[in-house]
Order: C-alpha cells, then sequence, then structure tokens
C-alpha cells in the first residue's frame, strides 16, 4: 500500500464537479452508453472520469472512448465554463500533440457558452469549432439536446 500523507491525498483528490458540469457527462454518457452496451453501434466505450494509463499515474478526462481491442483512447471529452476553456483547450492538445495516449481527438464544452471545440491529430494546435467526432460519425451536441 503507499505511504501518502494526509494532506497529499487530500489536495490529489479534490474534485471540480459541479452539477451543470457533472449533467454534461451524464448526458454525455447515457447517450452513448446504450450504443456500446445494448445496441452494439458504438465500438468505443465511453467511461467517465476514467485514468487514461492504468499502470501509472496519468490525466484523468471527463469522458474517453475507449477501445477495449486495441486498449486505446481515441477520443477524449473534456467539459468545462467559459473561464476554464483555454486550460481545457491547452490540456486537450497537449495530450494529443504528446502521443503518449494514441487519441486521435479532443473535444472541450463549454457549458456555460454552450459551445464546442475539437482538436484532432495534425490540426497543428488549431481547434476547430465542432462538435462532430469523425472517429465515432457522431455528432456529440446531439446528446444534450433537451
Amino acid at each position: 500500500m503507499p505511504n501518502f500523507h494526509l494532506p497529499y491525498v487530500a489536495e490529489e483528490m479534490s474534485v471540480y464537479g459541479p452539477k451543470a458540469h457533472q449533467r454534461i457527462i451524464s448526458k454525455l454518457t447515457s447517450g452513448l452508453g446504450p450504443m456500446y452496451y445494448r445496441e452494439g453501434t458504438l465500438s468505443l466505450e465511453p467511461l467517465p472520469e476514467t485514468m487514461l494509463n492504468e499502470g501509472e499515474a496519468s490525466p484523468v478526462p471527463d469522458l474517453i472512448l475507449y477501445n477495449n481491442q486495441t486498449r486505446t483512447t481515441p477520443v477524449i471529452i473534456e467539459v468545462c465554463h467559459s473561464e476554464g476553456l483555454r486550460k481545457d483547450l491547452k490540456k486537450v492538445i497537449g495530450l494529443i500533440d504528446g502521443d503518449e495516449y494514441g487519441i486521435e481527438e479532443g473535444f472541450v464544452y463549454d457549458y456555460l457558452a454552450g459551445g464546442w471545440y475539437c482538436y484532432r491529430r495534425g490540426n497543428g494546435g488549431l481547434t476547430e469549432t465542432s462538435s462532430f467526432s469523425r472517429v465515432l460519425d457522431l455528432d456529440l451536441n446531439a446528446f444534450l439536446l433537451p
């Protein structure tokens, strides 16, 4: 069992999860989940708040779409408010360009502004305002509509 000092554990385990933030993650998961688990129309498993690498400490996106056959994570999604947008875009671009996890597409959804941003491997730091996933062949915003 790891030997951690209590202040370290408490600080590292803190979670920023306002209800609006969690609501978006829930809507995405409840829309994508049945497509994977019941219908078999989605080849990637949606997993909320999951480490990118279980063998060591790694980033934890709000939602990953995981390929159980290849053990890769082709798509990640971050949910933020307008004030955190720059930070989350930087995180997604860094994870994709760093190429440690094989991520092909990353999305950031700003729930205050209702805007989607997409970054794909090879985009050279340029994001698009799009909620359409080429990997999934789906518009992610469709899961957020009432």
